[in-house]
């Protein structure tokens, strides 16, 4: 008996000397969260700025009424890291005009859009390392005859408001004498109605996207050009809810996380792509 109380006695010490080690480590693992992203944590949810009209990235489904895309499911991802449940997101759509000043008066956290890191848009936003990179590429109607840049010389070329393939094309253009005529639309729908009702020659944009809308009279030309790195955009203030977006993104795409999201939904990083056939 006396044995036994002794054995109770020491086990009992042994566990109160644990228990605060335990309990200090929690509180210190809460206290080294970064404050912007603790403030998410508090709130309860993430409000996220996705697009709605971009096939295997951010789709709303009008059959389910569901977001769903690749960069749905990442967004998911970042909502449960920051608050514990891939539920706790809240997504607004966004095209290539508005995501900007979305982020800019405070109505979003962070954009998840197609968004294309460039050095100009670096200096009004924080941006996390590429997530997927694709290239500019042209949609066009099948009986025309295109083949590559130099056959849409001349013609009207659908872009996207805000967005950077305007720019891109009359770069390379001009490297090969090349002219073209623009028309810049709101969203990829009418880009694509334009193309069909012959509004316009070729719709040009990232060939990720294009490949969304693809139909029996459409097809994608097969040259691609400036590649377009896909990142996280957040407020420039935000600089720690940045970098731990920037950890956690690199972080999946070291594990293979991204790498097993693309493949689920027919994805294909284009910098990858080019790498293999180096290899080849």
């Amino acid at each position: 008996m006396k044995k036994g109380l002794k054995f109770l006695f020491s086990s009992l010490l042994l566990l109160s000397a644990v228990m605060p080690t335990f309990q200090a480590t929690t509180v210190s693992a809460q206290e080294e969260l970064p404050a912007q992203v603790q403030a998410l944590r508090d709130a309860g949810v993430i409000r996220v700025g996705i697009k709605e009209d971009v096939p295997y990235f951010g789709f709303l489904n009008p059959d389910t009424n569901e977001h769903e895309g690749f960069e749905i499911d990442l967004a998911r991802l970042l909502a449960e890291e920051i608050t514990g449940s891939p539920d706790n997101v809240e997504f607004t759509g966004v095209t290539a005009k508005t995501r900007g000043p979305l982020l800019d008066n405070g109505e979003v956290d962070m954009i998840i859009a197609t968004f294309t890191i460039t050095e100009e848009r670096k200096e009004t936003y924080n941006f996390s390392d590429a997530y997927f990179t694709d290239q500019v590429g042209f949609l066009v109607r099948s009986e025309d005859g295109y083949t590559d840049l130099a056959s849409l010389n001349g013609k009207t070329i659908g872009v996207a408001q805000s967005a950077t393939t305007k720019q891109k094309i009359e770069e390379i253009g001009a490297e090969d004498g090349l002219a073209f005529k623009f028309s810049e639309l709101a969203s990829y729908p009418e880009l694509k109605t334009a193309l069909t009702s012959r509004r316009i020659d070729a719709f040009s944009v990232d060939k990720s996207i294009l490949a969304g809308y693809v139909d029996d009279n459409t097809e994608i030309l097969e040259i691609g050009f400036a590649p377009q790195e896909y990142g996280v955009a957040t407020a420039l203030s935000n600089d720690e809810l940045a970098a731990y977006i920037n950890d956690l993104i690199n972080q999946w795409l070291e594990d293979g996380t991204l790498e097993g999201l693309l493949a689920e939904h027919g994805l294909v990083d284009a910098a990858a792509e080019e790498t293999e056939e180096d290899a080849e």
